[in-house]
């Protein structure tokens, strides 16, 4: 028979019933620890009982009206946003990709007001920012991009943590409207851009005027150590994109501006129907009074640092483990072969992990996960690791 869903994944052997903190039930009874918090999404865990509430006592009162409405619980997450970012204004959509899409077309409304005729965007290799038509264009993954051209137009590909390649473009185009950047690429492997490179992007930016543009999608609400990783560098961008971990699982996304770029839509520029509803909205002030409350920024410093320091240090007799890099809860065990098949491994092992990049173990537990667990995922995939490699 076949199934009534699509089959846009290659789904796993297994169903979840219930979750609590770090941990999943399957429909048999199971537990495992969840590494990945459905890819960097729950980030306060499972069923955190401050998200429970809100969305419970939302909905009783009200899920939705629209957006030709005032919304007060709207607002008040704007001016929260505001203030654990130094940006000016905000969009609210339903997922990173539709904020990926708002920069994108406020980067283009952008360059027509400096009067490009056809602006374009940098954007970077092994890059990921979303699936809708323009997202899939800035994505620098020729893979997912097979079957759906043509491509959007107006981007312009360079290497990652390359600044000469910026400049160069920089120099040999005057209607580069934007730069598209992730502070550290999740999809494209975990890879960690050199510490001043996002410096080096926000004084070309400047020189230039143009729009700093930085996908925190992965990497923001506290992933990486700061609320939002370009803090790590002491900048501002002048767009900034979130999603993922903002509802701890309830879908919202938010596109941020500042400066220039926070004047560029009026009304009717762009919209959502959903986004910025009176439940999602409570569900991310829910999860920003946890991190906040429970200094969730300093617990992912210090919970990536051990698990990156368990990894190194039961790996690094390995002759195939490549590279161990982390920045905060976001980890990534580089192995010279592909190692698809780690992941049904560790999920046969009652652990749950990612592998990205064909070649790279992408780890985003919990930020709430505690020494026992970490001890846990250690040892568990240290074994795992171990093993596959010597079977090469």
């Amino acid at each position: 028979m076949n199934s009534p869903i699509m089959p846009t994944y290659q789904r796993l052997p297994v169903c979840f019933e219930r979750g609590e903190g770090a941990w999943l039930w399957d429909d048999a009874g199971n537990r495992y620890l969840d590494a990945l918090s459905g890819i960097a999404v729950c980030n306060l865990g499972h069923a955190h009982v401050a998200v429970q509430r809100a969305v419970s006592e939302q909905s009783a009162k009200l899920v939705h009206t629209s957006n030709i409405y005032q919304i007060a619980v709207q607002q008040r997450l704007a001016e929260r946003l505001m203030s654990l970012s130094g940006m000016d204004n905000v969009f609210f959509c339903n997922s990173g990709a539709e904020a990926n899409e708002a920069a994108i077309k406020l980067a283009r409304k952008y360059g027509h007001s400096r009067g490009m005729a056809l602006p374009h965007i940098i954007v970077m290799e092994k890059s990921f920012h979303g699936r809708t038509l323009a997202t899939l264009s800035a994505t620098g993954n020729t893979k997912i991009q097979q079957g759906f051209e043509p491509l959007v137009e107006g981007f312009i590909r360079v290497a990652y943590n390359t600044i000469e390649a910026i400049e160069q473009v920089l120099a040999q185009h005057n209607d580069i409207a934007a730069i598209l950047v992730e502070p550290v690429q999740g999809e494209g492997g975990v890879n960690i851009p050199d510490s001043d490179y996002l410096n080096k992007i926000r004084a070309l930016c400047d020189k230039h005027q143009i729009l700093m543009m930085l996908d925190e999608i992965q990497t923001g609400v506290a992933r990486t150590g700061q609320f939002l990783c370009y803090q790590h560098n002491g900048i501002l961008p002048d767009v900034c994109t979130m999603a993922k971990a903002l509802g701890n699982g309830v879908p919202i996304g938010a596109c941020l501006a500042r400066g220039a770029a926070a004047q560029v839509f009026s009304a009717g520029a762009h919209g959502s129907t959903f986004g910025g509803n009176p439940l999602a909205c409570s569900a991310a002030l829910a999860v920003l009074d946890v991190i906040e409350q429970q200094n969730l920024a300093a617990a992912a410093t210090q919970q990536g640092l051990k698990i990156y320091q368990g990894l190194t240090q039961r790996l690094a007799a390995n002759p195939h483990v490549v590279d161990i890099r982390h920045k905060g809860l976001m980890i990534g065990v580089e192995l010279a072969q592909p190692c698809a098949e780690l992941v049904k491994q560790a999920l046969a092992n009652y652990l749950l992990i990612n592998v990205t990049s064909d070649k790279t173990i992408r780890l985003l537990p919990p930020l709430i996960i505690n020494d026992e667990q970490i001890e846990l995922l250690v040892n568990d995939l240290s074994t795992l690791i171990t093993a596959f490699t010597e079977s090469l």
